[in-house]
């Protein structure tokens, strides 16, 4: 391959990202006739079709796509080299993309994402909310949180928070006049709000005690996919809520919410962020995960 190809190839990823030549320009600050040669001239160098243009739209080949596939990684690990290379410890910046459950952003990640940006103000972090599991590295997230017991393999992991806590609350106006669980199958004569995953399928409630570990498939007519409107549908006497003990704390405080079936509430894995092993570090990540393990 030519060398002079090099800045043609950035080029031609991102337009193959931004599926537009106008865009493409427009973030790399030059003109679309520039890249529009740019691309032509690596077209004929490597003597194939990248890019399939109509007057609507923009996408790459089938050539196209096999290349990208090996030259996205290269361009980012080349990215990560020159922002390691130049980084100065006391003015970072840069944008950190971080994948997480809505549940860890709301407890744990943005109070930590907000003390950061305090001392770091020229570094950005964006935070994508959201409960269903994303390849962090395919979608160019810098790193993502996920819970201890479910992390791949091939990924460094560190702790977020202490272990995380169940907890079944209910408000007073649900339990009156109605008798308490005071074991897992008495969850059967009770209405309870459900929960549902990102990937369609509902929650079964986990209990143990001891030794003893048990999962319940409960029943109730309300079902939801959002920790924060679980909370407020029991705050309103939908039912009984499964949730994590910390995000009703205030709640048991005041008396609004009261709880059931304690002792049945185990303990999990609390929210570990991970990134790729595999993969240099960024300077800005690094001091974020520093800023964790002090």
């Amino acid at each position: 391959m030519n060398r002079a190809d090099l800045p043609a190839l950035s080029i031609f990823a991102s337009v193959a990202a931004r599926r537009s030549f106008r865009r493409a320009a427009r973030d790399l600050g030059i003109s679309v006739s520039a890249v529009s040669h740019a691309i032509t001239g690596l077209e004929a160098s490597l003597g194939v079709r990248l890019l399939a243009r109509t007057t609507r739209s923009v996408a790459p080949t089938e050539a196209g796509r096999r290349l990208l596939d090996r030259l996205e990684p290269a361009l980012a690990s080349i990215a990560e080299a020159i922002e390691i290379a130049t980084a100065q410890e006391d003015r970072l910046t840069g944008i950190l993309r971080f994948s997480v459950p809505r549940s860890a952003a709301e407890m744990v990640l943005v109070p930590l994402a907000s003390a950061f940006i305090r001392t770091h103000p020229g570094v950005e972090i964006d935070i994508r909310a959201e409960d269903g599991f994303r390849d962090i590295v395919a979608e160019g997230f810098d790193a993502g949180v996920r819970f201890g017991e479910s992390l791949e393999q091939d990924m460094i992991a560190v702790p977020l928070g202490p272990t995380l806590r169940a907890a079944i609350v209910a408000a007073p106006s649900y339990l009156a006049g109605r008798s308490r669980p005071v074991a897992p199958q008495d969850l059967h004569d009770h209405v309870c709000i459900r929960r549902r995953f990102a990937g369609g399928g509902l929650y079964r409630w986990e209990l143990g005690k001891g030794d003893e570990a048990v999962e319940v498939t409960v029943a109730g007519g309300l079902i939801l996919d959002d920790d924060r409107l679980i909370v407020d549908a029991a705050l309103q006497g939908a039912g009984l809520a499964y949730v994590f003990e910390a995000q009703v704390a205030a709640e048991m405080a005041d008396g609004r919410l009261e709880r059931v079936l304690e002792d049945w509430c185990p303990g999990f894995p609390g929210f570990h962020l991970y990134y790729p092993s595999r993969r240099l570090m960024r300077p800005v990540l690094r001091a974020f995960v520093d800023s964790l393990k002090r």
